[in-house]
């Protein structure tokens, strides 16, 4: 076959780095088939980087996601290829594509909190790009061949909220980055800048719930002054809402924006935290949990169906809306309070997941849907 995969969001964090990770690993298990890759300009220099087949060929394809131009402009890019079969990473198509194509579904948070509160946009244009997601993930999902998701928990909301045959939806579950184990250990450099801290990996998203972990940290802090919390991720509108939060608790001192963290800078603040701490209300996995137990990081996480798929039974949970939950979890923590052996399970736990596994279901998943 010749494959065709959407790359114009590979620069990003979470799609960007499931992308990434599937065209590295079918360089390697997939002598078979032919790709081609559709990447931003931006992008272009960084992709070629990390493509050493023959077999991989890259098409530019300068076209914003959710725009006007993907829904004409993208779909005549695609069409001048000869393309078996086209994987879309993400919800957002050119909806009168014909040919046979994949999706990736990775969550329906859209579908619990739309709310111009997670968005910039002037509230009647919000609403009616939210009536557009909603009318192309209902296409998207009908016309497609076969739907991947990251988990049961996202499985079951598209079961619940799109109506789709079950036999359709695969789960394929992510990984952590497998070079998180290699890399160095600078513990002297981040103890001597933060002391002891608790980290949340990600945006500011309102879902995120990042208001109430810090109001949990603030009762918290209040017994525990030396200690901080830590936000990595890139700054942006809602991180500048979040900050301004973060005045108004007078928690400037000890709540860090550090920004977005390179690689080897995200994975020594895992290794160095006094845990992970994360209030999301929903995810459609838990990427920064599972990175978390494979820097052997204690997990502190909300209860919530994606992350006990992730963690199970190895981490320390509180209920996301109350404040006394949180802050008792961060006691537990601080304190050693919880079964020494947990970490080591979660660690254990974490090395069942894989890309280059996601990446042959994934490739499975290819073959099956244009038999």
């Amino acid at each position: 076959m010749t494959i065709g995969i959407d790359a114009r969001l590979w620069s990003q964090t979470g799609v960007g780095r499931y992308i990434r990770n599937l065209v590295i690993n079918f360089q390697e298990i997939d002598k078979r088939n032919n790709y081609v890759l559709f990447v931003r300009s931006e992008d272009l220099e960084n992709l070629k980087s990390q493509i050493s087949s023959p077999k991989f060929r890259i098409v530019k394809a300068d076209i914003k996601w959710h725009s006007v131009s993907e829904q004409i402009n993208f779909l005549k890019i695609l069409e001048k290829e000869n393309l078996e079969l086209v994987h879309f990473p993400y919800f957002s198509i050119p909806v009168f594509y014909s040919k046979p194509f994949v999706i990736t579904i990775h969550d329906l948070i859209m579908d619990h909190y739309p709310t111009g509160n997670a968005s910039t946009l002037f509230l009647p244009i919000y609403y009616l790009k939210l009536i557009f997601y909603k009318f192309v993930i209902k296409i998207a999902s009908l016309k497609a061949k076969k739907i991947i998701v990251p988990s049961n928990a996202t499985r079951d909301e598209i079961l619940s909220h799109l109506k789709v045959a079950k036999e359709r939806i695969i789960v394929t579950h992510e990984a952590a980055d497998e070079k998180i184990s290699s890399v160095g250990n600078h513990q002297s450099v981040i103890s001597q800048k933060y002391g002891e801290y608790f980290l949340y990996v990600g945006n500011a998203y309102p879902h995120k719930n990042l208001e109430n972990l810090i109001l949990g940290f603030k009762k918290f802090y209040s017994e525990n002054p030396n200690t901080k919390l830590i936000l990595a991720g890139k700054k942006d509108y809602f991180y500048e809402k979040i900050e301004t939060f973060i005045k108004a608790q007078d928690l400037e001192q000890n709540v860090i924006l550090f920004g977005k963290a390179s690689d080897d800078e995200l994975f020594n603040l895992y290794k160095n935290a006094k845990g992970l701490v994360s209030a999301s209300l929903m995810e459609g996995f838990g990427l920064p949990v599972l990175e978390a137990m494979a820097s052997k990081c204690l997990v502190i996480c909300s209860d919530i169906p994606a992350f006990r798929e992730v963690a199970g039974d190895f981490a320390l949970y509180f209920k996301p809306h109350n404040v006394d939950e949180i802050n008792d979890a961060l006691k537990k923590a601080s304190n050693n309070q919880y079964d020494t052996k947990m970490i080591e399970k979660a660690y254990n736990l974490s090395r069942n997941f894989s890309w280059r596994k996601t990446a042959l279901e994934t490739l499975r998943v290819y073959e099956s849907s244009v038999s």
